[in-house]
């Protein structure tokens, strides 16, 4: 039996569609983020990106997020490691090495998991559009690692 893609090879020898099939669709990237100026700690609020449909967990402009939003971060083989992305992200994972996680749909088969047990923000966030801008900071509630 043949090893699955991520099993066997680099993040930069995957084929466009694989790496986009590694996107588990927990949603933890869309979170509004603040990084301490003295610890460089990053710490995540409770108020997802304007463009992260709620409903779905999935980015309303994905192809032109970059226009849309310059400041989102687009995920490459070079930056998977890095710490902004959440620590069960696959892209981070597999970039040091670790295997994805049993609930990761690749492994499983089932998209849906990774909301049942709560690792995604399905329900977990509001939208940045519903709060007022100087408020957003006043909403960190992850831990990183949450």
């Amino acid at each position: 039996m043949t090893e699955p893609f991520w099993k066997n090879r680099k993040l930069t020898e995957f084929s466009a569609a694989e790496w986009e099939s590694l996107c588990d669709g927990c949603g933890k990237c869309c979170v509004i983020r603040f990084q301490d100026e003295d610890t460089d700690e990053i710490r995540s609020t409770d108020v997802a990106c304007r463009f992260l449909d709620l409903e779905n967990i999935r980015c309303t402009c994905y192809e032109n997020r970059q226009s849309m939003m310059p400041e989102c971060m687009v995920v490459t083989p070079r930056n998977a490691h890095e710490s902004w992305l959440p620590p069960t992200c696959a892209y981070h994972l597999l970039s040091q090495g670790r295997p994805l996680p049993e609930w990761h749909h690749l492994v499983c088969g089932d998209r849906n998991a990774i909301h049942e047990i709560g690792e995604s923000v399905y329900e977990r966030v509001i939208s940045e559009e519903s709060i007022h801008p100087d408020e957003i900071e006043d909403r960190i509630r992850f831990e990183d690692d949450d």
